[in-house]
């Protein structure tokens, strides 16, 4: 972690009186910390913290509740300040912001916001889960009525009310990330007409470009007017009433609502002002225990710095997995037990119009950044149960490992089902610093309707193995256009015709033995089918006799990703 520390203890600056814990923030961090500390000591006295009127409520559902999807306001909420008092003996504060800090003194200024009344608390530990906000860029517009960005309740209960008292019929989305592509699914549900204006080329930011590809066509095939590689320049407001916005390269995109989710920024106002050390990233500095660069000020939850498993780099992780854990690392902290952090490493998903997305670990752009090079890719494109079995569908599945040990990296995958217990499994995986031969070797259930005898991670950690081993050697997509290798499909002639790699050379596997004398041995081979399976077989076959011959990992699906991605030609 950034910031290192041994645990030490704090004394009150009350002597003889119990230790008070100050917490400002609630939902997964904050509350998580307050519930687990009390679990852990009686004798402390708690109090939260929240400006806004719930404490902790379930901010991941907020667009479904948009999308009416959740109908009733109360299911999203998770603990009252009753349930905290009577259940816990932890008294909450809502509506009441922090707005300053004296470390010093231990003290802060706490202002009702009913009121605006303000006053003093002391502490002797104190706790930030303030978690982030929601990006509002400083273009013309963003403030006008009908632009909404998404936090919390209240935000959620106006987008709601706007649709129905305005009937509104169009909106336009502004960020092609989770909270986006999760809107854009609920104002569908809600019969809305959605285009969605992203600066990048692709939805889906963490994800490989080629990976995102899936999405952006299903998107476009339900009807998603997409805008990629333009970003935001203004909103204005359209005679007659609604908005209009308007595009960097220009283009005019009218709506009835606008929905910001181009991003979060950690909340650091009250840790800046008051000298608490912020890293790089922009987040709070913590240790391994949530300690600060102050000892006796903790902080959890999205306002922080972590540091990725993967790349040993810091980021800003803002999911709520990571800050619940991170609520109860505090709390073991604050109570005097050893305890560790071990950072994050991103395992995510989204649902998107029956379309699933997850991914863990790194990404193949983010192991470029951060200057990782000994690493390996496999493509593969399983069915999610068995194939003989009615219904199965294609999960995409990309899988990053390092090179020469087999260490699982990162994986990615798409697909209509199956997919996120698949990157559930890979996530596991990478948790034990497991390899591709312990995907090879997993035991996962199996019956036809729910999986493979080789399930797809299994297939994923034998494609990987036979990379590592030599035995399926693969070609880089990337070098396709500088590459003078011979181009080989072994697919059917029919399949060849629909559709085939420029400068390719048909040679079906069916017809491989009788006629791969026709191949040249001077030239390496590079060796294409649909999905991987027999462009394998045929690298085995030549491998065998001499030519060398490489897979490219995927087969042709896999290269149209790519295409449309605009990593190859």
């Amino acid at each position: 972690m950034s910031h290192q520390g041994r645990l030490q203890s704090s004394s009150s600056p009350q002597t003889g009186a119990s230790r008070r814990v100050l917490i400002v923030g609630g939902v997964a961090g904050g509350a998580s910390c307050a519930a687990r500390l009390r679990r852990l000591d009686e004798s402390v006295e708690i109090i939260m913290f929240d400006r806004g009127p719930y404490v902790s409520f379930a901010n991941c559902g907020l667009p479904y509740y948009v999308g009416n999807v959740i109908s009733d306001e109360r299911s999203l909420l998770v603990a009252s300040r009753e349930m905290f008092r009577g259940r816990f003996n932890i008294a909450v504060q809502t509506e009441t912001e922090v707005t300053s800090i004296d470390r010093g003194a231990r003290t802060i200024i706490a202002r009702d916001l009913r009121t605006g009344n303000t006053r003093t608390e002391t502490y002797d530990v104190l706790v930030l889960s303030p978690g982030a906000a929601p990006i509002r860029p400083p273009l013309p517009g963003v403030d006008l009525p009908g632009v909404f960005a998404v936090r919390n309740i209240p935000d959620s209960r106006r987008i709601r009310s706007w649709i129905a008292d305005r009937s509104a019929r169009t909106a336009v989305v502004v960020g092609g990330g989770f909270i986006g592509l999760e809107m854009v699914e609920n104002l569908i549900h809600r019969a809305l007409s959605v285009a969605v204006l992203e600066k990048l080329p692709q939805v889906m930011p963490p994800l490989d470009p080629e990976i995102a590809v899936a999405v952006m066509e299903h998107l476009a095939a339900k009807g998603v007017q997409l805008h990629l590689g333009d970003g935001l320049a203004r909103i204005d407001q359209r005679d007659g009433g609604g908005l209009v916005v308007v595009a960097e390269s220009g283009a005019r995109l009218p709506a009835d609502l606008v929905i910001l989710a181009i991003g979060v920024r950690p909340e650091t106002t009250l840790a800046k002002d008051s000298g608490l050390q912020i890293g790089p990233r922009g987040g709070i500095v913590v240790d391994s225990q949530m300690r600060t660069s102050d000892p006796n000020v903790w902080a959890v939850g999205d306002v922080v710095e972590v540091q990725d498993v993967l790349t040993g780099q810091e980021t800003v992780l803002p999911l709520a997995g990571p800050a619940n854990r991170q609520g109860r690392i505090a709390a073991e902290s604050i109570a005097g037990r050893a305890t560790n952090f071990r950072g994050v490493q991103a395992t995510a998903v989204v649902g998107v119009l029956g379309l699933t997305v997850a991914s863990t670990g790194a990404s193949e752009k983010g192991l470029r950044r951060a200057g990782v090079t000994s690493f390996q890719k496999v493509y593969l494109h399983p069915g999610h149960h068995a194939g003989y079995y009615p219904g199965a569908r294609p999960i995409h599945l990309k899988l990053l490992f390092s090179v020469p040990d087999g260490r699982v990296l990162g994986a990615q995958a798409v697909g209509l089902e199956g997919v996120e217990k698949r990157i559930d499994v890979i996530a596991t995986a990478i948790q034990f610093n497991g390899t591709v031969h312990d995907l090879a070797e997993v035991e996962l259930c199996y019956a036809p309707q729910f999986g493979a005898a080789k399930d797809p991670v299994n297939l994923a950690g034998m494609l990987a193995e036979n990379v590592l081993n030599g035995d399926m050697p693969v070609a880089d997509w990337l070098e396709l256009d500088r590459t003078d290798a011979f181009l080989l499909d072994v697919r059917e002639p029919d399949e060849f015709a629909n559709g085939h790699i420029p400068n390719a050379i048909n040679l079906p596997l069916s017809q491989m033995r009788a006629r791969y004398d026709e191949l040249p041995k001077d030239r390496e081979i590079w060796i294409c089918c649909e999905v991987g399976q027999r462009a394998y077989y045929a690298t085995r076959f030549l491998t065998q006799r001499g030519y060398r011959s490489r897979n490219l990992s995927g087969g042709y699906t896999t290269y149209k990703a790519l295409k449309a991605a605009s990593l190859v030609r």
